[in-house]
């Protein structure tokens, strides 16, 4: 098809609405998409011209633009402008949806009753939008490294800590960004988060040494730390996170070779850990010898005016490591996780690493390299954080909207989920078949207590689902209640 031309665009702008103009730019034009106004592959005016219709300063349009990317309306070609994409982000959706058959397998429970022809909308636990995935970069670095005449020199093997580019640029955002003062030699790089925990546990753990754990928590983690031998110990987590006098109280009865936390932004819960319990959980590590393992799992996202650092990075006397990845902010299927640590660790964990997996990918690695080291991977994290922070708040909006009587919930400081608590006890179970039954599929949150105990509670991830999905998501969790 060719590329069509819009008339004038209609747009009047209100200078009195506490709106910024860049998102009423936005607004409309995704309002003009969706009622079929302007049709895929329309060219849109260029942001100067646009500009010059609106009385406004370019870098406004060029901000809605920016957002309309971002969510998939829009696409840029390259040396042409920008056009409405030819695939939209419902039509994307729908393609996503996946048509649930009754389940014959006992550990899943009774088999569902649902139609094979009702569309499901996944609600994850928390994972990013793949529609708003770099993918245009991503390919972009990818033939420019096999265009290069040196290119061969990728195709051996590298070093078991990882791409030397690729760590050195962790090593300057770790620096400047989480307040972490590290050098490439002391980044591991692995293929997740997941990973750089089983190595961690593997090189620090010996049968029969205790590690505290979350609960409520991240059940796989502690599947990996049982593997490894560790007599697990959960300790509570409350509206401030980790509860500091029950870790003490351990400590005090029992040696404790480990703890094992996320304080950006809890799992399952979302808290944020209190700077005073922070100081206070550091105290206690140099006190009683045991090592933090901090798993920093999506803090790109954070929508208040200060992002908390990470324990990692504050003055302490006990041995911190670190763990996060790359995943949350390109795609999940972009499998790059790092980890950090005192210098004999790092070693012991890159042999291990160097047993069960010699390298990662290290073409994907020295692509995510060129993009972080060009400033892309920045702008693709500053045009996701604007998606997530205006999802995360139309999120709040719909639960106020919908369900303020029946459940309970804190507004996270960041991350990609909600935690929100019923006020009355619900069969979660249930709930999840009832809600699978009428097209809404959730994640059964049993799993996330230690002792497998009701919670109820849901983790809404808000971050995969456009506004209409996720209004259309709480919609049925409120009929269905």
């Amino acid at each position: 098809m060719g590329q069509l031309r819009p008339w004038t665009l209609g747009l009047s702008l209100n200078w009195e609405d506490s709106k910024a103009i860049y998102l009423q730019i936005a607004d409309y034009l995704r309002q003009e998409i969706q009622k079929g106004r302007l049709l895929p592959n329309t060219a849109l005016p260029g942001s100067r011209s646009l500009a010059e219709q609106l009385q406004v300063n370019r870098k406004t349009v060029v901000e809605a633009y920016e957002q309309l990317l971002a969510e998939g309306w829009l696409e840029s070609r390259h040396k042409s402008g920008t056009f409405v994409s030819p695939q939209l982000p419902q039509k994307l959706a729908d393609q996503g949806r996946v048509t649930q058959k009754p389940s014959a397998n006992r550990s899943s429970g009774p088999a569902t009753t649902l139609s094979p022809k009702v569309p499901v909308i996944a609600v994850s636990d928390g994972i990013p939008d793949v529609r708003l995935a770099p993918l245009d970069e991503l390919s972009r670095a990818y033939r420019r490294i096999f265009n290069q005449k040196a290119r061969w020199r990728l195709m051996g093997y590298s070093s078991e800590l990882g791409n030397e580019l690729l760590r050195e640029n962790i090593a300057h955002m770790l620096s400047q960004y989480r307040g972490i003062p590290v050098q490439a030699d002391e980044i591991l790089i692995t293929r997740g988060s997941q990973m750089a925990l089983y190595l961690t546990a593997l090189s620090l753990i010996q049968p029969g040494d205790v590690v505290l754990i979350e609960n409520p928590g991240y059940a796989p983690a502690w599947q990996v730390l049982r593997q490894a031998g560790a007599q697990l110990i959960p300790i509570p987590v409350d509206d401030e996170g980790i509860q500091i006098e029950a870790v003490e109280s351990v400590c005090r009865r029992t040696p404790v070779k480990a703890l094992l936390t996320t304080p950006q932004h809890q799992f399952p819960t979302t808290v944020t850990l209190k700077a005073d319990r922070r100081m206070a959980l550091l105290e206690l590590s140099h006190q009683y010898g045991f090592t933090i393992i901090e798993d920093d799992y999506d803090h790109e996202f954070h929508y208040g005016t200060k992002v908390p650092l990470p324990l990692a990075s504050y003055a302490h006397g006990g041995p911190i490591i670190y763990i996060s990845s790359l995943s949350k902010l390109i795609a999940p299927a972009v499998r790059i996780g790092f980890v950090t640590g005192p210098p004999a660790f790092i070693q012991a964990a890159a042999a291990l690493r160097s047993i069960i997996d010699r390298q990662g990918d290290n073409v994907l690695e020295q692509a995510v390299a060129e993009l972080m080291q060009a400033g892309e991977i920045q702008k693709h994290a500053r045009r996701a954080l604007n998606v997530y922070r205006q999802r995360h708040a139309q999120t709040h909006q719909f639960l106020q909207q919908y369900l303020a009587d029946v459940l309970t919930y804190r507004v996270p400081e960041g991350g990609l989920a909600y935690w929100i608590r019923f006020n009355d006890n619900r069969n979660i179970p249930e709930l999840t078949k009832q809600l699978q039954q009428q097209g809404v599929s959730v994640i059964n949150t049993d799993a996330f207590s230690y002792e497998g105990t009701g919670l109820n509670a849901l983790r809404i991830g808000f971050a995969s689902l456009t506004s209409p999905e996720m209004e259309q998501v709480l919609q049925v969790l409120q009929k269905t209640l």
